[in-house]
């Protein structure tokens, strides 16, 4: 600042404060200082304030003015003082803020499956009044079956108190013929006529169903009875908008005509949804996401039939109704149905609701909370990167803050420049973070596993963009209080008198270290949970899912219940299937079952020994497979008793069954179980004795995380053939299938045939990997991110502490230490700190790691063996990032340092 800039100012200064009264001069005062000290008045305010000098109002209102356009200009040169230090400290300036952008990025990435899985409104109508229901049966430990018709129907009319409707659904796949004589596979729908109307969605085009429309078919008539003239009313569809534009392009036309389906009923199209309209249930419902076709259930009251499952309930609470009134009500018709029906009372039948969406994510939740954790943690490791970064520059200019304070700045001018700074940094790092949030949604697409609900609705949306803002803006206050608060407090004299170019580092260093502990803790915590993930996938792979996967090729073929008529015409096209694909090169063994390994499928039945038949409480669930024979052949399954299926027991009336170790033991205990009789309810109201012919190896059927239950293996023909959907090919050497052949080869049989969900048997183990290799893969990014982080925060502290401990170092020196007891010095103050944060880490770890239980598969959340590696692993982190400080400390000349000094 010129001689005569401060004159003038001064003597400004002094005119003023001999004609305004007091509250005046002392608010000009307090400017005046401010001004000085940053060399700021502009020349135009200070004329003007001379010219209206005689008006003590007017002046008054002139210094107003003066300090919003004060305050105003001193931000946006604070900026532009900031950024001319940013360009002149580019290491700094891009160490920064690419610690930032990883922390903003990660962070905003994972809430954008947060925000779609967890806080999105389902896109029905008043979405948080819809429930769910859900059936248990207590005694027999099963949860969340679908009803029959006789339950739904009693529990609709039971709760009428409370819901203004319930409705019900369920999906499954069928076949439609096209033109060319072949078929292709869609998947239907059956709702009750009143579905659209309790969810909210409005048909586009023709109309909804009606009550009309879901009237009961009259019973069939007995043998050699005459049959009415009438004609049977018309099932009648409705179809999605994506089928309506893929099968029929969008022809209005479609409406009133007839589709058919092969060996299904004839449909009349009376109407087209909505764009996207979606069915949102768990994965293991086995419910279909996007129906192409939606048929109106013609629901009849089935009281004999209560174990034919099938329709899961969707209800709308009245205005007014809570769901534990609902709740109540529902447990009065469970009891009601325990009373009167003997198998729900020995079940121990109940009836659970639940808000939609909460019933959608329950099994989700706890990982995706814990990944939140993760990015939230990443965010604050980089936070106090950055501050740590900001606390040496802030040291650095400790002189100039103190100089600044001597001439009068106040607190809020010391610091607005650092926090103006922050801002900045912050500001970029958001941007920056933007981009590779949008990189890494694309990425989580590709990567998340296929039973996340909701997943394609993970986008870049205005509410993610919010998250990411209000990120930004929270980094920017966390990582400069720190700073600020140490800038506010500058020790004058200190700074004054210090004759050195570094004066600031010999201040703070508690702060940094504090904050630098603070890092490790949380790096070390994200660390644990990532080690506790790796050791569940290493878990999952020694999990033996009860057949060999190598070499398999595995499919579906759709349609030989549809085309074979009866069970004769169905056992030759199976037979016809097996015959054709044996006969492709490479092939050494074909089979098929229903439902297939690993693929999420099951069904239960009720098996009981002989003390069931007194007292029905002792049934038991399990669930039940179709095989063909030579399936555990095909498979590899070991046989631990007994023998397999031949091609006599797959013949009707041969009641042999072949069970799994599980259920041996369950039912025998140690003795043998081949030979032995156990009773199951299948295919008639009572139950039925089967024999046991063999034991076999228990194969995973809907995870390898979960054991699942036991399981009882029943020959194709035990129900009259064509069961067998899922046909698995073992591959001669390293041959691969070709998928023309297996397509060539099926169309030879009948064109009618569907072939789909071709996979190779490792890609169907992986598949059942996926969730856990979800959480270990970004778990394990961001704990790799963190210790980078946190190996960088610790080098920075050490290498400021060789800075500001030069002098010392070289008095060390200088009487004798040699260059070995310098170098453990700095290296023994990184793992001193390192063992204070690891010890912070591994109490908060303790703690937090029992939120991870449900995500982890044979490992502990308080695994020693994992809090032992992480600790050795941190410990190495913590040697590589002491190194170069240290070996710097060991290569100081003592003679210079304390000429220096």
């Amino acid at each position: 600042m010129s001689l005569f800039r401060r004159v003038s100012n001064l003597f400004f200064r002094a005119h003023v404060e001999q004609e305004i009264d007091a509250e005046l001069r002392s608010h000009i005062e307090m400017r005046t200082a401010d001004n000085i000290a940053a060399g700021m008045f502009p020349e135009e305010a200070r004329r003007d304030a001379m010219i209206r000098f005689g008006n003590p109002s007017v002046m008054k209102e002139r210094v107003a003015e003066m300090d919003a356009a004060l305050s105003l200009n001193n931000i946006w040169a604070d900026m532009e003082f900031s950024l001319r230090q940013l360009r002149k400290n580019p290491g700094f300036t891009i160490a920064a803020i690419l610690t930032l952008a990883l922390g903003i990025g990660a962070s905003t990435a994972v809430f954008s499956v947060v925000n779609a899985v967890l806080l999105r409104p389902l896109p029905y109508m008043d979405p948080d009044r819809l429930v769910i229901g859900s059936m248990d049966l207590r005694v027999r430990n099963v949860h969340d079956l679908p009803f029959s018709s006789a339950d739904f129907i009693d529990l609709r009319n039971g709760t009428k108190a409370f819901f203004q409707d319930f409705a019900g659904v369920f999906t499954g796949p069928a076949l439609v013929p096209r033109g060319d004589g072949t078929s292709e596979q869609i998947h239907w729908a059956v709702a009750t006529t009143n579905f659209f109307r309790v969810a909210g969605a409005r048909v586009v085009l023709g109309r909804d169903f009606t009550e009309q429309d879901g009237i009961p078919e009259p019973p069939a008539p007995p043998p050699g009875a005459q049959t009415s003239e009438a004609a049977a009313p018309p099932t009648v569809a409705i179809l999605s908008y994506e089928y309506f534009q893929r099968r029929y392009g969008g022809d209005a036309n479609v409406l009133g005509r007839t589709m058919r389906t092969t060996g299904g009923p004839a449909m009349v199209v009376v109407g087209v949804l909505p764009a996207r309209f979606r069915l949102y249930f768990p994965p293991d419902a086995n419910v279909e996401i996007a129906p192409d076709v939606w048929i109106a259930d013609r629901l009849s009251y089935d009281a004999s039939n209560r174990l034919a499952f099938s329709i899961r309930p969707v209800g709308r609470l009245k205005d007014g109704a809570s769901l534990e009134q609902a709740q109540a009500g529902a447990n009065q018709v469970a009891a009601e149905a325990r009373k009167n029906f003997p198998v729900q009372r020995t079940a121990g039948y109940s009836i659970r609701l639940e808000p939609m969406r909460q019933h959608l994510v329950a099994e989700v939740r706890p990982a995706i909370l814990a990944l939140m954790g993760s990015g939230i943690f990443l965010l604050l490791i980089a936070c106090a990167n950055v501050a740590n970064l900001l606390l040496v520059r802030a040291s650095l200019r400790e002189r100039e803050l103190a100089m600044r304070a001597a001439l009068g700045a106040g607190a809020w001018r010391l610091i607005r420049p650092i926090v103006v700074e922050a801002f900045l940094l912050a500001a970029i790092g958001t941007l920056l973070g933007l981009a590779l949030a949008w990189a890494g949604i694309r990425e989580l697409h590709a990567l998340a596993p296929a039973n996340l609900p909701r997943l394609d609705g993970i986008r870049m949306d205005a509410f993610v963009l919010g998250f990411a803002a209000l990120a930004g803006v929270a980094t920017a206050v966390i990582f400069s209080l720190a700073p600020a608060w140490r800038a506010s407090r500058p020790t004058l004299i200190n700074a004054l008198r210090c004759s050195t170019g570094t004066p600031g580092l010999a201040g703070g260093r508690r702060l940094r270290n504090l904050v630098v502990i603070a890092e490790v803790a949380l790096s070390f915590m994200l660390l644990i949970g990532s080690g506790l993930m790796f050791r569940s996938f290493l878990q999952l792979q020694r999990v033996d899912p009860g057949f060999d996967a190598h070499r398999l090729f595995t499919f579906q073929v759709l349609g030989v219940g549809a085309i074979g008529k009866t069970p004769e015409a169905r056992a030759n096209l199976v037979d016809a299937i097996e015959r054709h694909l044996r006969a492709i090169p490479g092939v050494q063994n074909v089979t098929a079952s229903y439902p297939f390994p690993l693929t999420g499928d099951f069904n239960a039945i009720r098996w009981g020994t002989a003390e069931a038949l007194s007292d029905p409480s002792k049934f038991q669930a399990t669930d039940y497979q179709i095989v063909l024979p030579g399936y555990f052949e095909a498979m590899r399954t070991s046989l631990l008793a007994g023998r397999t299926f031949t091609e006599n027991d797959n013949l009707a009336g041969r009641n042999y069954v072949i069970i799994d170790d599980l259920l041996a033991k369950k039912a025998f205990g140690g003795e043998s179980a081949v030979g032995k009789r156990i009773l199951i309810r299948i295919r008639t109201p009572e139950p039925e004795w089967v024999e046991v012919i063999g034991v076999v190896e228990h194969q995973h059927t809907t995870s390898l995380a979960e054991r699942g239950r036991e399981e009882v293996y029943f020959a194709d023909g035990f129900f009259g053939s064509g069961r067998v959907r899922s046909w698995a090919m073992r591959m001669a050497g390293d041959t691969v299938s070709d998928d023309n052949l297996v397509h060539r080869a099926i169309k030879d049989v009948n064109p009618n045939l569907v072939v789909n969900e071709m996979e190779s048997g490792e890609a169907l183990v992986d598949s059942a990997e996926d969730s856990t290799r979800f959480s270990l893969l970004l778990l394990a990014i961001f704990a790799a991110i963190a210790g980078l982080l946190a190996g960088v925060g610790l080098y920075g502290v050490l290498s400021t502490a060789v800075r500001q401990r030069a002098s010392e170092i070289g008095v060390r020196m200088a009487l004798g230490a040699r260059r070995e007891n310098i170098f453990a010095l700095v290296v023994g103050q990184g793992l001193l700190l390192s063992a204070l944060g690891i010890t912070a880490g591994i109490i908060a770890a303790l703690v937090l790691t029992r939120l991870m239980s449900n995500m982890l598969v044979g490992v502990k959340p308080s695994d020693p063996a994992t809090f032992a590696g992480m600790t050795l692993a941190f410990f190495i982190i913590a040697v590589l990032a002491s190194y170069l400080p240290a070996r710097r400390a060991a290569a100081l000349d003592p003679m210079t340092s304390l000429r220096e000094q």
